[in-house]
């Protein structure tokens, strides 16, 4: 079967990524891309509830925020999942925040902590987030690298890097699905989807969505919105970067603080 695409969208868009993967109808999809990403028992997967998944596209392309997908496991293990396409300032230090946040929740004033269930996050992102190493997929949790123990797997952080991805099959699961959120054109989607029938379901379903007009236009207004946001961002540095060099202070410091690049910062000069 071939599997055309027409108006190619892209899977890594976060809208379409929620669109997939964030809806109570593709639960056997976001199952399967779980299982390829966590080390759970398999019967975790028995029982997956997407947490919140009633809100409405509108809304989806209205929030400039964080468009994540959160679910819980059988035994009531909390995971969220969210795709960044671009650099994103402090996103570590924003993924622990939100993992902290995600215990926080589940305790009132006086309660047992043994209620407390784990919490895990997996970013994928389509930059080097992790430059320590060459490895696309890494697990964090609190761990004593001196003695090599870990003191609790109670958060755990997964990160996905795109780019580190190798050209060629692994043979795991999850090299499938990274390779169908990496794919750059219709081609390479219909290349993976011939490999994997848990992606090629995906990929029918990204077909669906590419097809759908009303789709379309709310990644496009999505889209739109963001850069502008974007270039609201880009102008404030650059104002930022402006009153830094009336200081005196030097141009490489300058790039380094706003995230401009020296090339920007001279021009500003």
């Amino acid at each position: 079967m071939v599997l055309h695409l027409p108006n190619f969208i892209s899977p890594r868009s976060d809208l379409v990524f929620k669109l997939l993967f964030g809806d109570e109808r593709n639960i056997e999809l976001l199952t399967a891309f779980l299982k390829s990403a966590l080390c759970l028992p398999e019967d975790e997967y028995d029982e997956v509830t997407i947490v919140d998944p009633h809100l409405l596209p509108e809304q989806y392309a209205a929030k400039l925020g964080i468009l994540d997908v959160k679910v819980k496991t059988k035994e009531g293990k909390l995971i969220d999942i969210e795709i960044q396409v671009l650099p994103t300032l402090e996103l570590r230090e924003r993924v622990v925040f939100y993992s902290a946040k995600m215990i926080a929740e589940q305790v009132a004033s006086g309660d047992d902590y043994s209620k407390l269930k784990r919490v895990i996050s997996i970013i994928i992102t389509d930059y080097i987030l992790i430059p320590e190493n060459d490895i696309y997929q890494n697990r964090y949790t609190l761990y004593d690298s001196n003695t090599s123990s870990e003191f609790t797997n109670l958060i755990e952080i997964n990160t996905l890097e795109l780019p580190k991805l190798p050209k060629d099959d692994d043979g795991t699961e999850l090299w499938a699905w990274m390779s169908f959120l990496n794919a750059r054109n219709e081609e390479e989607l219909q290349m993976v989807a011939a490999q994997n029938p848990q992606v090629k379901n995906a990929v029918v379903r990204l077909q669906e969505l590419s097809a759908n007009e009303r789709t379309r236009l709310l990644l496009e207004s999505r889209q739109k919105m963001e850069w502008d946001n974007r270039g609201r961002e880009k102008m404030a540095l650059i104002e930022a970067a402006k009153r830094l060099l009336h200081l005196g202070i030097a141009a490489d410091t300058v790039a380094e603080g706003t995230g401009l690049s020296l090339e920007e910062i001279k021009s500003i000069a």
